[in-house]
């Protein structure tokens, strides 16, 4: 039946460019988790009345953020080609897209932990510093764990930015559901292509939403 709802899909196709899309979209959310928090608090921690308040350095790390956070990820991506090509060894492929996508997501991110790391009650910081405790403890033992929630569900939100992304990037050669929907389905006017291919991607968002949403009402404690 499938097949004559979609003739023109070949679903050998489908599934490996669905992995393809969930491979650069996993990797990049992994790596958007890590260095958006490290930017994010980097700009808590530095600014004005925290605890390392350098405004030198928080105002070079918010100089950067928002370059990045405001380039078109497409334009970004044709910036990138040389970073990529150094780094990858070529442009075309999943692996091509993972700097990009990195790049344009972490920013984003970040923004988004400074965002909820300020949400924290200031009592709770101004008790752990009166009992002496170090950086390093206030990072693990109340910055994190407060903004814990906040923190899940930004990542939600950036994990299906990127997966957007993964589907800019496709057009360009990327490989994934954005590849096969462009090259398959727009440019050989075959449909039921496109229609399945987007379909796919909205499964894969109602399930990282799904998934965010459901650890993000485990975690919060109010």
């Amino acid at each position: 039946m499938l097949n004559e709802w979609f003739p023109n899909v070949k679903w050998e196709k489908m599934w490996e460019a669905t992995v393809e899309t969930l491979y650069m979209t996993s990797i990049s959310v992994i790596a958007t988790f890590i260095l958006g928090i490290i930017l994010g608090l980097l700009l808590f921690l530095t600014s004005k009345g925290n605890i390392l308040e350098n405004g030198v350095i928080n105002k070079i790390i918010s100089a950067i953020v928002n370059i990045f956070r405001s380039i078109p990820f497409l334009i970004l991506i044709v910036l990138l080609i040389p970073f990529t090509k150094l780094l990858v060894g070529t442009m075309i492929g999943e692996n091509a897209a993972l700097p990009a996508l990195i790049v344009g997501a972490a920013p984003f991110y970040a923004r988004m932990v400074e965002i909820a790391l300020r949400e924290i009650d200031k009592g709770v910081l101004e008790a752990a510093k009166s009992m002496g405790a170090k950086t390093t403890t206030i990072i693990w033992k109340v910055l994190l764990p407060e903004s814990m929630p906040a923190l899940v569900s930004g990542i939600t939100v950036t994990a299906i930015a990127l997966v957007g992304y993964t589907a800019m990037a496709g057009v360009i050669g990327a490989g994934g559901l954005g590849s096969l929907a462009f090259l398959e389905g727009f440019q050989r006017t075959r449909t039921d292509v496109t229609l399945v291919c987007t379909i796919v991607i909205l499964i894969i968002v109602f399930i990282i939403q799904f998934i965010g949403d459901f650890i993000t009402a485990k975690l919060d404690k109010r």
